[in-house]
């Protein structure tokens, strides 16, 4: 440790960062910003240079948090494992590759919304002064736009390029909080969205379907709430109302909430959706049907006759035609892939899943751990 204090390359490079983290404390107080975020990439570029071309090994971190910490006492994040996290924030980040030609928000462009990016149109980027052709420089200019916690949590779970790139572009375009992102992770939104079986293809024009089927998921996950059986589609659907919040954010950007068991007449025979919404992107209703049991072809049926009926009664020209969704508790996709195919309204078929609780007259029928334990040890 005092060979590497008594250092003079060491001592001219701690001069070095101080005088940078100065120039930064100018431009931006050190904060989940991002000349923050610009300032970490250099930093844990520079440890992982460091780490191999010299001698220091492991002992570069804790002396270097050492330092800095002395030298800006008030300033948050040298820690020892926020450096850590530094330097894996540039290990993990600068081998990234660009799945697809994307950068954020340029002059002109919706605020946090990625679009793709056509050749030649990098350079016109004035984010920060970095050679954008370059492919790291690319995934800095997406990355920066996350708070430094968010970017943390991307790093604690590490998931593959894509994914990951996925994760960055729903988290800036959808403004998630920490939480959000981490449940989003946890609940494996990347492997469920667009998952569903539906007939947009055949029955929406082209734009607006793929837009259509990336709102889908499959399954979706109401872990938010706990149900005790027996129950049918009116208590889950009364639980999800009351948990209005949680079960937006579970359907996604853009869905606004218009009503349950939503009355319509037709033919002096009244009928009520389960649950109606408006898509604001899609601009178009959008009708939900909970079902508490395996998909079945009827369902479509009903299905296609409630999207008539609010096409008719409640959607004005300028909105597009109505969109369902059906939710059931299981499906067969080839069924439901055959219960599509001719008909002639927008629709998707989606499982769903929540928490079950065991009711209290059967809990005591139930065999404990130690039971179960003592009887694998008879079998063995």
């Amino acid at each position: 440790m005092k060979k590497l204090i008594s250092s003079d390359e060491y001592k001219n490079w701690l001069k070095e960062i101080k005088n940078r983290v100065k120039k930064a404390q100018i431009r931006s107080v050190l904060s989940a910003s991002r000349e923050l975020i610009f300032f970490y990439w250099e930093l844990g570029k520079e440890i992982v240079k460091k780490s191999s071309e010299t001698t220091w090994g492991s002992k570069l971190i804790d002396q270097l948090s050492k330092d800095l910490k002395k030298g800006f006492p008030d300033i948050a994040g040298f820690s020892r494992t926020n450096l850590y996290y530094i330097k894996k924030f540039y290990e993990y980040f600068s081998v990234f590759t660009i799945p697809e030609k994307i950068i954020p928000r340029i002059e002109g462009q919706n605020k946090n919304e990625f679009v793709p990016r056509g050749e030649g149109q990098l350079e016109s980027s004035t984010i920060h002064p970095f050679n954008v052709k370059d492919n790291n420089s690319v995934i800095l200019l997406i990355v920066c736009n996350l708070p430094w916690s968010h970017i943390k949590i991307l790093l604690d779970k590490n998931k593959d390029q894509k994914e990951t790139i996925f994760y960055i572009k729903e988290t800036i375009n959808n403004g998630w909080s920490r939480d959000v992102l981490a449940l989003q992770i946890k609940s494996e939104l990347y492997r469920r969205q667009g998952k569903a079986i539906t007939n947009f293809k055949e029955t929406l024009p082209p734009i607006q379907s793929d837009l259509a089927k990336q709102i889908l998921k499959s399954p979706y996950t109401f872990d938010f709430m706990t149900m005790t059986k027996p129950y049918n589609e009116r208590d889950i659907e009364k639980k999800l109302i009351k948990n209005i919040t949680k079960f937006l954010l579970e359907l996604g950007k853009g869905f606004a909430f218009i009503g349950e068991q939503y009355h319509l007449e037709v033919a002096d025979n009244d009928y009520y959706i389960d649950l109606l919404f408006y898509h604001i992107k899609l601009k178009c209703y959008v009708v939900i049907e909970l079902k508490n049991t395996k998909f079945i072809p009827e369902y479509a049926g009903k299905m296609n006759f409630y999207l008539s009926a609010v096409d008719s009664k409640i959607k004005e020209k300028s909105d597009n035609y109505t969109i369902g969704i059906l939710l059931c508790r299981d499906k067969n996709n080839i069924e439901a892939e055959f219960a599509l195919r001719d008909l002639n309204k927008p629709m998707g078929v989606s499982e769903f899943d929540f928490t079950e609780i065991i009711p209290e007259n059967l809990k005591d029928s139930l065999p404990t751990i130690e039971e179960i334990e003592e009887d694998l040890n008879k079998n063995k």
